[in-house]
């Protein structure tokens, strides 16, 4: 009997812990995401003048990269590059436009609420010093004045064509590592509404989710950092 009473109380302790882990399970199954750093939601606080020349180690999932940045080249661009790399916003970034022989762009936030704080956050426009010539690092930006704010390419050829009348100033230029960013993925090509490659309504409306669920090929900055 009392062995009976054992099992029995045995079988029911198995049964509740198996319950518990169950709902601790489904509790971390739930649980939300991290919130952001409070700093990548204020670009106001993007206010650091960044030194004549620094360079950033870009680590990716393709390989490293080293940007050298000439302030004089463009101080508005090299401002907020540095401010950007320095509070970690680059950081999971997908390289979600990879033309071959064009460009490779990056710097819509993985998160979706960093995305959206910074859509309004806009710089002046430099005038253009340097060629948007193989290797150089560029702002993106629209045919609108003082457009630029976070997305920045890396020329993959001659485009030159850009310095006038559109006005892509270039900041800085890749003096090692460009051949990881000629292999960075470049299989899906121009994006909606062009082509089928990623859309930059859908990554600001779901950030990364978005890209992993229906690019899963794509390279990534793993991390972006200030180095001497």
């Amino acid at each position: 009997m009392q062995s009976r009473n054992s099992a029995r109380n045995l079988a029911g302790t198995t049964l509740l812990i198996a319950l518990l882990l169950g709902i601790t399970g489904t509790l971390l199954a739930q649980e939300p995401a991290a919130q952001p750093n409070a700093a990548l939601l204020d670009p106001s606080l993007a206010t650091t003048t960044a030194p004549d020349t620094y360079r950033v180690k870009v680590e990716t999932t393709a390989g490293d990269i080293l940007i050298e940045v000439n302030r004089k080249w463009a101080p508005h661009g090299a401002d907020r590059f540095y401010n950007l790399v320095m509070m970690g916003y680059y950081d999971d970034a997908a390289f979600y436009r990879v033309l071959n022989g064009f460009m490779a762009q990056v710097g819509m936030h993985a998160n979706p609420e960093v995305t959206a704080a910074w859509i309004g956050a806009r710089i002046q426009d430099d005038p253009v010093v340097k060629s948007n010539t193989e290797g150089m690092v560029t702002f993106a930006m629209s045919a609108q004045p003082n457009s630029r704010t976070t997305q920045f390419f890396i020329n993959l050829g001659d485009n030159s064509y850009l310095d006038q009348p559109s006005k892509f100033a270039p900041f800085g230029q890749v003096v090692k590592g460009f051949e990881t960013v000629k292999n960075l993925y470049d299989g899906y090509g121009e994006g909606a509404p062009k082509g089928k490659g990623p859309s930059q309504g859908m990554i600001f409306r779901q950030g990364n989710a978005y890209l992993k669920a229906e690019f899963p090929k794509l390279d990534y900055i793993v991390r972006a950092s200030i180095v001497e």
